[in-house]
């Protein structure tokens, strides 16, 4: 594919534009490690809003939603559709006690709900598990995306493409620090949703589809188009839609989906203003994530049928594409290859934007883990703040090279997708109590994660996957086993769950002091923390602030309205772009009556905050 001068006018562009405004800000950043980390705190919600919707997207999101459209259809994305309800939680909920903590990262939020050796190893050892391991497998599949959409569209090897896109993303991250990611993102939040958005509207009208109407009644794509699974395969419709909102959503941690609020998403409610600031930008976060920006990428997926109705026809029009990169998310990117000069360069920026906008964001989180959570506690406790910034820069160049080399050796995005959220079941639900139950310690905490990790292992990579659960053997035949594929997730959330509950009421709950101190400082009232506060009370102690309300029915009554609005928009869109009158009007009335309701309960609760 050959690119035009104003290809590559834009794309250079918008390379420098980024680069720009990571040297403005540098210097400001490097002060101390709160302006590198968390911008001084200072930040709007319409800001950190477009920061979160940037950086989640990223270049492996449309491969990975590729994939799954070609194989379940667009039903298929419940898998991730449903954390919409483990946002909404954070946004009624859980983003004004994040505020309120005034940690630096979620993982400063242990030594204030647990006390002792236990909460320390916790915050060291999630600092390098979440911080290092699990946010390297995520920005391996992000740069394993670049690596296919450079092999596709630039004919560049996949050493060449993470070298590249690396040492580009990687400066402007390391001297600009979360100012300058939170800046850069406002920039690639537009260059990103114009860029999809053209490229879905001139790819559906391409002679070989012929629009919308057309794409969705072509062979490959009729049995596709539908949001909702065919309520007539039961094993589908478990697997696709009633595991994903019964169970996975509360129950799996998930990098930007996290129960309870947590990882880059905390970081952002971290540096907001004020608590409203915190909501406001994850409730904007949610609707765009959600409801608005699936829907090109689900339309270049359908289209991809007509054109790579398989992936033997995909490696027949890119035969230099490496047998070992082969799969169905490649379909995106070899869309994209029949745009022209323009808009091809438009895409390829704003496919950039979307690469920058993701790893940046990771590298200066886990970076903010590495450095508050591991070294400043475990190697150097009276480290400067110009050391602790320069240690920052240097994990963010390790994070970035780490990524890169283990992209080298994967296949598909969604094989870390499935990884993570497995290893991820059944710690949920401690994310989402902790808050609110008194007797959850730090062993709840660790025993829930690695049982979670031990038991992933043992049913994914071993002999007991084959004997459990039904699988295709190597001839491609389906050998039955004890339990169907779909009850793999429900089996490890229910044994994690098991275990910690267990080790929960066979340890020491924390000691009254780290509950007292924590229940001053967050108020999170409620019956789980009814003991603690007659006890404190008995023995004199005010550990209560009577002007906070406890609002958290209200927060779960705005989390429903809140679904129906957004999952309303989700279905809306859907049936304005297929051309259903009847259906869209229905489902944009329930939206705006699910908006009038939801404003009415969010001035009540807003009401409480103030």
């Amino acid at each position: 594919m050959k690119l035009t001068t104003l290809d590559y006018s834009l794309i250079i562009g918008f390379f420098l534009i980024v680069l720009i405004i990571g040297i403005v800000v540098s210097k400001k950043s490097g002060k101390n490690t709160s302006e590198y980390f968390l911008s001084g705190r200072s930040m709007p919600w319409w800001l950190l809003g477009f920061s979160m919707v940037a950086t989640t997207f990223s270049t492996d999101t449309p491969n990975l939603v590729t994939d799954i459209v070609r194989t379940d259809g667009i039903a298929g994305n419940w898998t991730w559709m449903a954390f919409l309800l483990t946002g909404l939680l954070t946004v009624f909920i859980y983003a004004k006690l994040w505020r309120k903590s005034n940690v630096t990262t979620d993982m400063e939020f242990y030594d204030l709900r647990y006390g002792g050796k236990p909460a320390h190893f916790l915050r060291g050892f999630r600092s390098v598990y979440l911080g290092v391991i699990f946010n390297v497998m995520a920005m391996a599949a992000v740069n394993l995306a670049a690596i296919k959409i450079g092999q596709i569209m630039l004919g560049l090897s996949p050493l060449e493409t993470v070298c590249i896109a690396g040492l580009i993303t990687v400066i402007f991250s390391a001297i600009g620090g979360f100012r300058g990611v939170v800046y850069t993102d406002f920039v690639l939040f537009f260059v990103a949703i114009v860029g999809s958005v053209g490229a879905a509207y001139y790819l559906v009208n391409l002679p070989e589809v012929g629009g919308v109407a057309n794409l969705i009644t072509h062979e490959n794509v009729a049995g596709k188009i539908s949001l909702l699974p065919d309520f007539s395969d039961t094993e589908a419709l478990i697997g696709i839609l009633i595991i994903p909102l019964a169970v996975q959503w509360w129950n799996s941690w998930y990098p930007g989906a996290e129960p309870g609020g947590g990882g880059y998403i905390a970081q952002r409610m971290l540096a907001a203003k004020n608590e409203n600031h915190a909501i406001g930008a994850t409730f904007f976060f949610n609707i765009m994530h959600y409801a608005l920006r699936p829907w090109p990428w689900f339309l270049v997926a359908l289209a991809s049928l007509v054109l790579y109705p398989d992936i033997a026809s995909i490696q027949q029009a890119f035969p230099n594409v490496e047998e070992g990169k082969l799969g169905h998310d490649l379909a995106y990117s070899a869309m994209l290859t029949k745009l022209p000069s323009g808009l091809l360069g438009l895409v390829l920026a704003s496919l950039g934007a979307a690469y920058m906008s993701t790893i940046s964001t990771h590298l200066n989180w886990g970076s903010s883990y590495v450095v508050n959570d591991f070294y400043k506690l475990q190697v150097n406790k009276n480290a400067s703040e110009k050391e602790l910034v320069n240690v920052g820069r240097i994990s963010t160049v390790v994070l970035m090279v780490a990524s890169a080399l283990m992209a080298l050796l994967l296949t598909n995005a969604k094989q870390l997708f499935d990884i993570i959220l497995m290893f991820g079941a059944g710690t949920g639900l401690i994310f989402i109590l902790r808050w609110f139950w008194w007797r959850i310690n730090a062993w709840s905490e660790i025993s829930a994660m690695f049982s979670s990790g031990i038991i992933s292992i043992l049913l994914n990579f071993t002999a007991l996957e084959t004997i459990l659960f039904n699988h295709t053997d190597n001839s491609g035949a389906v050998v039955e086993g004890l339990l169907p594929t779909w009850a793999k997730f429900p089996v490890v959330v229910l044994v994690t769950s098991i275990v910690w509950l267990v080790v929960t009421f066979i340890t020491q709950p924390e000691t009254k002091e780290t509950l007292h101190n924590f229940y001053k400082q967050i108020q999170p009232g409620g019956p789980g923390w009814k003991k603690v506060v007659t006890e404190a009370e008995n023995e004199g102690i005010s550990i209560v602030d009577k002007k906070e309300k406890w609002n958290v029915p209200s927060g779960i009554l705005a989390m429903i309205l809140g679904c129906i609005l957004v999952y309303g928009c989700l279905f809306s869109t859907g049936n304005w772009v297929y051309g259903n009158i009847n259906s869209a009007l229905l489902s944009s009335a329930i939206t705006v009556v699910a908006g009038f309701l939801l404003i009415q309960v969010w001035k009540r609760m807003k009401q409480s905050i103030l």
